[in-house]
């Protein structure tokens, strides 16, 4: 896009790359605030049959469509309060420094092969490293509340998060060793073809890996039965007690936020990314070789797939919180230290034997390398692959598509 406003429009650089982030950053941020409009009215309705009720019936009709608009909308009237006592500046800022870590994550995350903000060979370390600062936030909010109990849900969410760090990176590295490169897109382009090129089924090491990291993924954004930092039961409201209005919505938008993206992550490193269960675009003929319309298309199709696998991760979040009780402070950490710590860790030196002593799997032939799978339904003129090797990948991706 930005060598269309240069070359075509006759833009500066500078302006031009501006337009694309401005671009970038707006379609971003319709994904968090959209996902989280329909995220609450589903956590509703979920939360509501598993309880055996009905939930929204009303606001917008027989299911209740409108009940997150009409919920945002009195948040936008409500009156923004300040415990007198508090820190003003630590206490306004909160809200933002969560969501804009939320926000700024999504940067990398690659929602089909070029539908990405910023592309980068170092993705993964980006990601992963960007959510966790969203504990900064948590923090700031019960420090500067001047209430004992917003102090005690930061600190519970400080202990927590920090923690679950270490399991959380042990199983994002098997799926960055198996495909030899931290860039998303690589990783999801190695699994492209039928679900068995999927991460999650290259060996048993690396599916026990897929359900520590969703174990890990559930606690880093302090869902139930991880929720300690909020335990309304016991701390009235946790670390967002003294917010109201906008500011505590921005907390509500960055967990769903981080929601969606913890199982984006998990369906490009485990579930093959954009790629379906089966390669439609393969067997219908369609590529990204037979012309602009075509591998638009494509990449529309991919882009689908992957937000349904992210929709298919919150709803299992969901699922998790109103059916399983809220662990103590002690259950959460050992959790985290004695289960899922060494697990991952035999897990990843498991991972790492398979690769080297049975690179080809169990059944030789059965899953071909995913460059080849990909790109023999890429061909160009003289049966080669049209598009160029893309930035971070490999040597063996890089000698396919030449």
């Amino acid at each position: 896009m930005a060598d269309f406003l240069i070359n075509s429009v006759g833009l500066s650089p500078w302006l031009a790359w501006t337009v694309v982030a401005g671009v970038a950053a707006f379609l971003i941020l319709n994904v968090i605030a959209g996902g989280a409009l329909v995220f609450i009215w589903a956590e509703r309705k979920i939360a509501a049959r598993i309880q055996d009720r009905l939930g929204p019936t009303r606001t917008g009709g027989r299911f209740g469509w409108l009940q997150s608009l009409a919920d945002g909308i009195k948040l936008l009237a409500k009156e923004d309060l300040m415990p007198e006592g508090a820190d003003g500046l630590l206490f306004r800022v909160a809200p933002y420094v969560s969501f804009c870590a939320s926000f700024a994550a999504f940067i990398a995350l690659p929602f089909a092969f070029d539908f990405v903000g910023q592309r980068l060979n170092v993705g993964v370390f980006f990601v992963v490293a960007v959510l966790g600062l969203e504990v900064f936030g948590v923090i700031l909010a019960g420090y500067a509340s001047a209430s004992k109990w917003s102090l005690f849900g930061a600190m519970r969410e400080a202990a927590q998060v920090v923690s679950y760090e270490v399991p959380l990176g042990m199983c994002v590295v098997v799926p960055v060793m198996l495909a030899g490169t931290m860039d998303l897109v690589t990783i999801a382009e190695k699994q492209a073809g039928w679900f068995t090129n999927w991460y999650v089924f290259h060996d048993p090491f690396t599916f026990v890996v897929f359900w520590v990291y969703v174990t890990c993924a559930v606690a880093s954004v302090n869902r139930a039965p991880f929720d300690l930092a909020e335990a309304e039961s016991e701390l009235v409201a946790g670390f967002h007690t003294e917010y109201s209005g906008l500011r505590w919505s921005f907390f509500f938008m960055a967990e769903y936020g981080s929601m969606f993206l913890v199982s984006a992550l998990a369906a490009v490193l485990f579930l093959g990314g954009w790629n379906g269960p089966i390669p439609l675009a393969s067997l219908l003929g369609l590529s990204e070789g037979t012309g602009d319309t075509a591998t638009y298309f494509v990449r529309l199709i991919g882009c689908g797939n992957l937000l349904l696998k992210a929709t298919l991760g919150v709803l299992l979040m969901m699922w998790i919180r109103w059916t399983l009780p809220r662990l103590r402070i002690d259950q959460v950490m050992t959790t985290c230290l004695k289960y899922c710590t060494p697990i991952a860790a035999v897990m990843f030196a498991g991972a790492m034997l398979w690769q080297l002593f049975l690179p080809g799997g169990l059944l030789p032939g059965f899953s071909r390398p995913a460059g080849e799978v990909r790109e023999g339904w890429l061909p160009g003129p003289g049966g080669a692959a049209t598009r160029p090797a893309a930035a971070g990948d490999d040597a063996s991706v890089a000698e396919v598509r030449r």
